[in-house]
């Protein structure tokens, strides 16, 4: 290995945000430049180092074994860093820098909006952006720091923990049973109106109407966001396979078949090792926890 000295601060952090992000192009959008000066900053540390320090994977872009050393380096310029900010805006322990995270619909804006918030109140240092999709976890995203899925995780490289169980039940309004009747069993089910996902591109398939064949026939109403599906239930379009905890409180939903069907699933938060390392991707990791720990009962009411 041929050592051409030290290497720039800002070139190290560049290359820890490749790390935890993956592609240049998320990299770029994070430290507001352009893919080419990313690409170039990694050339310049590299010969710097005289070593490549990433390589193209399916996955994104991965840790060299120099990388790995380069982004130990890295970590701790990033923690001097982040004492020193805190110092200047005479807090302790204020964590600093953005977090990129992506989140299923409803839970996102509902459990983990609230808790990011009151982390960034006691961290004005902290920046976020929350990207709201409603997917499975692939083996090759990248691009965020914490990705949160629901359903069945495959994890590949990326590390994986366990936030909270919820249940998915069937709700109508109540004109919409008065005019069609109320079903009394799951074979009754067959002869009402659903609304459901845009199957075309639902990617979490037990979130579906038809995945346990509650109905053959595809949604009278289709939609991408959960919260159109709540508001086309409320004005009678159908029956809907929504959240519990998103009809939680709210009146004019009524449980269909409570007793005969019910449907529970895993929401889990995702990220690769480097990224899991970052103090304000952890204490991220820890503020929805705690909101999701003290909202239990709207999870699975």
């Amino acid at each position: 290995m041929d050592f051409k000295g030290l290497p720039s601060a800002d070139d190290l952090l560049v290359l820890l945000t490749v790390a935890r992000l993956g592609r240049f192009n998320a990299v770029a959008e994070a430290l507001e430049t352009t893919h080419t000066t990313i690409s170039r900053r990694i050339i310049a540390l590299d010969k710097r180092l005289g070593g490549r320090t990433l390589e193209r994977t399916p996955y994104g872009w991965e840790l060299t074994e120099l990388g790995r050393k380069a982004v130990d380096a890295a970590e701790g310029v990033e923690r001097s860093l982040g004492s020193l900010a805190a110092s200047l805006e005479r807090t302790s322990d204020s964590l600093s820098g953005l977090v990129r995270i992506s989140t299923p619909d409803v839970f996102g804006p509902m459990f983990v909006t609230p808790a990011l918030v009151r982390l960034q109140r006691r961290n004005p240092l902290l920046r976020i952006e929350m990207l709201n999709a409603t997917r499975k976890l692939s083996r090759n995203r990248s691009g965020v720091d914490l990705e949160i899925v629901a359903g069945i995780v495959e994890a590949g490289r990326t590390e994986t923990i366990f936030l909270a169980d919820y249940v998915l039940r069937l709700y109508a309004s109540p004109n919409y049973l008065k005019e069609r009747g109320t079903p009394q069993a799951l074979p009754e089910l067959q002869n009402h109106s659903f609304v459901s996902y845009v199957e075309s591109l639902l990617q979490v398939v037990e979130i579906g109407h038809r995945s346990q064949t509650l109905t053959e026939s595809p949604a009278n109403f289709q939609a991408t966001s959960l919260f159109a599906q709540l508001e086309a239930v409320r004005h009678n379009s159908g029956i809907g396979l929504l959240p519990a905890f998103m009809v939680y409180g709210l009146p004019g939903f009524v449980p269909v078949l409570p007793h005969e069907f019910e449907r529970k699933l895993s929401f889990w938060a995702a990220a690769r090792p480097e990224s899991l390392r970052s103090p304000a991707v952890q204490a991220v990791i820890k503020a929805v926890l705690s909101e999701v720990r003290g909202r239990q009962d709207e999870l699975m009411s």
